[in-house]
């Protein structure tokens, strides 16, 4: 039976040297460590009330999901990068530094990290959005009027300011091998779907393109921001500005609700190609994985699944996880 019939509808992202995974109670990390042994980092969901409630609201949930996920997935890329550098320490070094790291995660640490997180996106897509407005403005601003045309030469430029700065950074090898752990999540979330076993084998002959991507989402906040953009004139830079800004959240929401449209349609002839233009940003965020970087890929899914139904399944006072990290090399 497919999994597709799941009220579940599982996402992860790719760290250094490792794939995280969201299930419906917790996230697991899975890291591959220099002396080939995986290791987990393991998160338990504890969302409020009212973000549960808001993550069902039509989009106010986009806006929601992608500030959590910002939040929430800095702390698991911190994990990746600490055991990286971590991995590059003498042992005598690593054991002065293990009561350092055994202390790290202190609530003030963890409230730093997820500020970190939503900073850094709400910073990086601003200066996505107004990047582009400055250029088109510089560049073609006193050739022509028509303030839809603007924003089209608007939207072309900022799409390439994306392609070529993901090509850039894929050319660097930790990018590179980022890229290919992104690849391998999407591989094995696609198996699960198609109700596969999840072997290195069944994995490795699916594509690694997903619908559900992130990177899917960036295509869609650029094509369709010009759309909305374009709904509201404006007479000068200020207005323009000011107009990107405001509407941002707009586009942010109308686009998460337009790629979940996409990923439910992806079945139906004719209408699958809207979800095209994010699978072809993909050929740039992903890349091929090799064998034992879905090996992680699966640990990871594997434990996240596991845990899953052990707190399906548990009291609510017996809860069998906590935040931790399960790292044999930081004791």
């Amino acid at each position: 039976m497919s999994q597709e019939s799941k009220t579940v509808s599982y996402g992860g992202q790719a760290v250094i040297e490792g794939v995280m995974f969201g299930g419906k109670y917790v996230n697991v990390t899975a890291v591959r460590r220099k002396n080939q042994e995986i290791t987990f980092l393991e998160v338990p969901k504890e969302d409020k009330n009212w973000v549960r409630k808001l993550r069902k609201v039509p989009l106010l949930r986009g806006i929601v999901s992608i500030i959590d996920s910002s939040a929430k997935g800095t702390k698991h890329l911190n994990y990746s990068a600490d055991a990286y550098a971590d991995d590059t320490l003498e042992p005598e070094e690593r054991e002065k530094l293990k009561e350092k790291e055994e202390s790290k995660w202190s609530l003030s640490m963890i409230i730093g990290v997820a500020a970190v997180g939503v900073l850094s996106f709400v910073v990086g897509k601003l200066v996505l959005t107004l990047l582009p407005v400055f250029l088109e403005s510089f560049l073609f601003g006193k050739l022509f009027s028509n303030y839809i045309l603007h924003n089209l030469i608007e939207g072309v430029i900022k799409l390439l300011l994306l392609l070529v700065y993901l090509w850039a950074i894929s050319q660097t090898p930790v990018v590179k091998r980022l890229f290919q752990y992104h690849g391998a999540e999407h591989k094995v979330i696609t198996t699960y779907e198609a109700g596969e076993e999840l072997t290195v084998q069944n994995v490795q002959k699916h594509s690694r393109l997903h619908y559900r991507c992130g990177s899917s989402f960036m295509m869609l906040t650029i094509v369709l921001g010009v759309l909305i953009y374009s709904l509201v004139p404006w007479d000068n830079m200020t207005q323009r500005v000011l107009q990107r800004i405001v509407l941002l959240p707009v586009v942010i929401a109308i686009s998460f609700e337009f790629l979940k449209m996409t990923n439910s349609l992806r079945e139906v002839p004719v209408l699958r190609y809207l979800g095209y233009p994010g699978l072809w940003l993909q050929l740039l965020t992903t890349k091929e994985p090799k064998d034992d970087q879905v090996e992680v890929s699966i640990a990871s899914f594997k434990r996240m699944l596991e845990l899953d139904e052990q707190m399906e399944n548990a009291p609510a006072s017996n809860q069998p996880v906590r935040t931790g990290v399960l790292d044999p090399l930081k004791g």
